[in-house]
């Protein structure tokens, strides 16, 4: 749905797209599926245990992208900064993570 937001002079200044609730649905039925999935993998008693690992980092990842880029609105315009700071973060918590195993493993 656009909106349209008139000048004072009469004319049509600028559209703006609102975000309904159906893309909000959407991601909410795609999370729901992607931890299915993950419940699934972890649940079906013949699958390698290496092969369910995997599919449940690689749900996980997709669940930290849907929610911060849609319920976090991070895809929007202006929101530059909190996407760098995030990423500073995860860059310094994934370091501390590797320092400690390398620290507790092969010291």
């Amino acid at each position: 749905m656009t909106t349209d937001q008139h000048s004072p002079e009469g004319g049509i200044k600028h559209r703006h797209r609102h975000e309904g609730p159906q893309r909000h649905m959407a991601v909410f039925i795609f999370s729901v599926v992607l931890t299915l999935i993950a419940f699934a993998a972890v649940a079906a008693g013949g699958v390698n245990a290496t092969f369910a690992v995997i599919i449940l980092l690689v749900m996980a990842v997709l669940q930290v992208i849907l929610q911060m880029g849609f319920w976090m609105h991070l895809k929007d315009k202006g929101h530059l900064l909190p996407i760098i700071f995030m990423l500073g973060g995860f860059f310094i918590a994934g370091t501390c993570i590797v320092m400690s195993l390398y620290w507790v493993w092969w010291d």
